[in-house]
């Protein structure tokens, strides 16, 4: 069972390294295709647009529940590597740009929640820590263009989306060739269209889910805006020598960690404890950003962002693991897909109305509006204590 897991987490590592690809050289894309600079909330909300509408489908037509996994794994990898390719077509439009980005989420959609139904159907004792590991997967392999473009720096653009794609199609071919359907699989027996929504009849699903739905809306603009938050700054303090691309990656990469560190702590304490009290601590760091984006010590400024970046997944696989427990189990990878699918509109929502502010306020103080996410999935986390008996 360890080298499943083993074999599950580096998939979802390496597959899920074309999500962030077009951000990690969008100075370069906007050199060459002579883009506006605020295209990034444009490109982010692509791949994320993608995904919730990749997620939809795949939810209504319940394809994790009724087809293997691990297939349903496979061909969304090769599938996304293609489209995360279409990025080097020589003097791409943009729109086709977008276009290219929006089909790479959409296939995403096969590849992050349905890991998280592979692993469900692996593991029911101690899932919180396998989905640690696998969220931890998520966050490292989000993160590691940032890396692949600060080792590459020399070379063309292009070289960090031809390893990005390859790494999934790596991920893929691991995850069909030696993860089989799990024991703990239930195939959904037909096609439903309400299948989706079933478990939002159950209180403690629907907690879970809104959790989740307000940690998201901090989630993926904190990472979208990482190395917004450095290059601003950088350009407030022109004689530090900041290298955004790698501090970038390791800022985000460093909640791989704390996913991992999560998991684990979840064998010993209630999720939901946990969660909360890391929804809390980043709720915290939104409200206090101000403060951190504004004074002049690159030390104090990177020690707040790293331990932003901690406390602002550590609760994925906690959520993502009450999700999972309270989701019918006849259709878990359905319900695992919609709060997907759902949490990454609410990430649009948020990512472009930060992409608004910076054109009309200060831009290192409207990362406070990004605490409304923490404030809402701790209040729904706390109405399910309330109401719901031995939760």
């Amino acid at each position: 069972m360890k080298r499943i897991l083993f074999v599950i987490v580096l998939a979802q590592f390496l597959c899920t390294s074309v999500w962030f690809a077009g951000n990690a050289i969008l100075p370069d894309l906007i050199t060459d295709l002579k883009l506006e600079s605020n295209f990034l909330s444009h490109l982010t909300s692509a791949v994320q647009f993608g995904f919730i509408a990749g997620t939809l489908v795949f939810a209504l037509f319940t394809i994790a529940d009724r087809f293997s996994p691990s297939k349903v794994f496979f061909i969304s990898s090769l599938i996304a590597a293609v489209f995360n390719l279409a990025i080097c077509i020589y003097s791409i439009p943009p729109l086709a740009l977008l276009g290219a980005r929006f089909l790479t989420g959409f296939f995403l959609a096969g590849i992050y929640p349905v890991g998280m139904k592979i692993a469900s159907d692996h593991f029911q004792k101690g899932l919180g820590k396998s989905l640690g590991f696998l969220v931890g997967a998520l966050v490292v392999g989000t993160a590691f263009p940032h890396l692949l473009k600060s080792v590459t720096e020399e070379f063309p653009w292009r070289y960090v989306i031809y390893a990005t794609s390859t790494l999934s199609l790596a991920g893929g071919f691991m995850m069909v060739l030696f993860v089989p359907d799990g024991p703990y699989r239930k195939p959904g027996k037909s096609l439903s269209f309400t299948a989706f929504l079933s478990g939002f009849k159950k209180s403690q699903f629907r907690s879970a889910a809104f959790g989740y739905f307000g940690h998201m809306w901090e989630l993926y603009t904190f990472w979208a805006f990482v190395p917004v938050m450095l290059t601003t700054w950088k350009s407030q303090y022109l004689m530090v020598n900041l290298n955004v691309p790698l501090l970038s990656f390791l800022i985000i990469a460093s909640g791989g960690l704390a996913c991992i560190i999560s998991g684990l702590l979840s064998q010993m304490y209630k999720p939901k404890m946990l969660a909360t009290l890391s929804l809390s601590l980043s709720g915290i760091c939104c409200l206090l950003s101000p403060l951190f984006l504004l004074q002049g010590s690159l030390w104090v400024l990177l020690i707040f962002l790293f331990f932003w970046g901690l406390v602002v997944i550590a609760d994925s696989p906690l959520l993502s693991t009450m999700v999972a427990q309270h989701a019918p189990e006849e259709s878990r990878g359905t319900a695992l897909t919609i709060v997907n699918s759902i949490g990454f509109a609410v990430t649009i929502i948020s990512i472009q109305l930060i992409g608004v502010l910076t054109s009309v306020l200060n831009t290192q103080k409207i990362y406070v509006v990004l605490a409304i996410g923490p404030i809402v999935g701790i209040l729904a986390l706390l109405y399910k204590h309330d109401n719901v008996k031995n939760s």
